[in-house]
């Protein structure tokens, strides 16, 4: 398995350094952005699994980052985290997409849990529609005799073959 990337974003550089340094130690693989906009770039360069997203920033907002990421990547999971809670929040955040809600100050334990939460629910979405993709070609596909077609043959071993294969936890795909 490839390690989980995640992209930690916060306007409080210590907080970012910290959390960095901590879950590096647990074996991810950490990028950081001190604002929205550095997260939404490295985001379209990056092949991020897992987004841990502060509320509150200055320019633009992590409810509008929150947006714009599951607009255009939909697979990425955004963990929200703020020192500010409040239901109206919260409740944004998870109409909006978010996978889960963080506390500052945060509790490091309860952050591998619910990253590794999140990486799950996006692999279980990456097999889910791999397998619907699979399920739409044969369906094309059913009907035509491929003994005569070396082409074809191909085809239909390849499909037999992604039949198989567990991508839940290992794909690199470019959109992330």
């Amino acid at each position: 398995m490839d390690k989980i990337k995640i992209l930690l974003v916060d306007d409080d550089q210590k907080l970012l350094a910290g959390i960095k340094k901590l879950l590096t130690k647990k074996g991810y693989d950490v990028v950081t952005a001190s604002n929205g906009a550095e997260a939404l770039e490295m985001i379209r360069i990056q092949n991020i699994h897992v987004v841990i997203l502060d509320v509150k920033m200055p320019g633009i907002t992590g409810i509008e980052v929150l947006k714009e990421i599951k607009q255009d990547f939909p697979l990425i999971q955004v963990i929200m985290l703020t020192g500010h809670a409040t239901v109206y929040g919260v409740t944004e955040s998870l109409k909006f997409g978010a996978t889960d809600y963080l506390l500052k100050p945060i509790n490091i334990e309860e952050l591998l849990q619910k990253t590794g939460e999140a990486f799950e629910k996006r692999a279980r979405l990456e097999q889910k529609i791999r397998k619907t993709q699979i399920e739409v070609l044969e369906h094309q596909f059913k009907g035509i005799d491929s003994t005569d077609n070396y082409a074809m043959n191909q085809v239909f071993e390849h499909l037999t073959r992604l039949k198989g294969v567990d991508y839940g936890k290992n794909e690199n795909d470019a959109g992330g």
